[in-house]
């Protein structure tokens, strides 16, 4: 396996976690975390919904589509815990996400482009492309855990809710959409931890990263000290002849 070419693997695992990544955005910004649905004893009156999201709240009234009263500062009000903690949560998600997407870009970018034979000169500055998508697949699964633990806290803590005051909550769409992200994320990390694992050589240590350039330029560009390495253990044996006198 040519570990320095592009793969079909990379390739899904960049738009995977793109796909993740707008996915978990939308998640942050829709607000529509969980609903609460408000009946009326009286069957004149109409029943209404609330949906909670982390930055905005959205009142409406039953069979209504749009919104007929948005409360604009809810972000600074909210008094839920499990949300206020998505709202430090994703955002740091999307960092690093995006940060990882940036990464396993560059390394992609690095094997599609540079030469198969670099200069020796500049062997120290080239980018390692294995190197690049070792540490992407790192952050994803960093960005899986933000965005996964916080949401399914959102899902245990509705559940105690309902059964606290009532089956009035639910689960509203927001919540299902970071929670298919953060899945998005996971796989966009086992797939590059795949690739990197039938990639190295199992005798090398897990951690270190793959040598961007051919093992033939390692010997060369090592040479000199090689050669001096070598002749330094040499020993040679010089025969002396003794003198016969007369």
């Amino acid at each position: 396996m040519a570990c320095h070419d592009l793969h079909a693997a990379t390739v899904l695992a960049l738009l995977c976690g793109l796909a993740s990544a707008g996915g978990l955005l939308g998640a942050t910004l829709l607000p529509q975390w969980r609903l609460q649905r408000l009946h009326s004893p009286n069957r004149n009156d109409r029943n209404v919904s609330v949906s909670d999201g982390l930055w905005t709240r959205c009142v409406r009234f039953e069979g209504q589509a749009g919104c007929a009263l948005t409360d604009g500062g809810w972000y600074k009000t909210l008094d839920q815990l499990d949300l206020r903690v998505l709202q430090f949560a994703l955002p740091a998600a999307l960092l690093v996400a995006g940060s990882a997407t940036l990464l396993c870009l560059m390394g992609m970018c690095n094997a599609a482009c540079s030469s198969k034979i670099p200069n020796v000169n500049l062997v120290k500055c080239l980018v390692n492309t294995a190197g690049c998508h070792l540490v992407s697949g790192t952050l994803y699964l960093l960005a899986a855990a933000l965005a996964f633990a916080p949401s399914l806290w959102v899902v245990f803590h509705t559940a105690e809710l309902n059964r606290r005051y009532g089956a009035s909550w639910s689960l509203d769409t927001a919540l299902y959409l970071a929670l298919g992200s953060a899945g998005g994320l996971l796989l966009t990390s086992v797939l590059l931890f795949l690739w990197y694992c039938a990639c190295k050589s199992l005798p090398s240590p897990f951690w270190q990263p793959l040598s961007p350039y051919p093992e033939s330029i390692q010997t060369y560009a090592s040479g000199p000290y090689s050669r001096r390495s070598r002749l330094s253990t040499l020993e040679i044996d010089i025969p002396v002849v003794p003198q016969q006198f007369r």
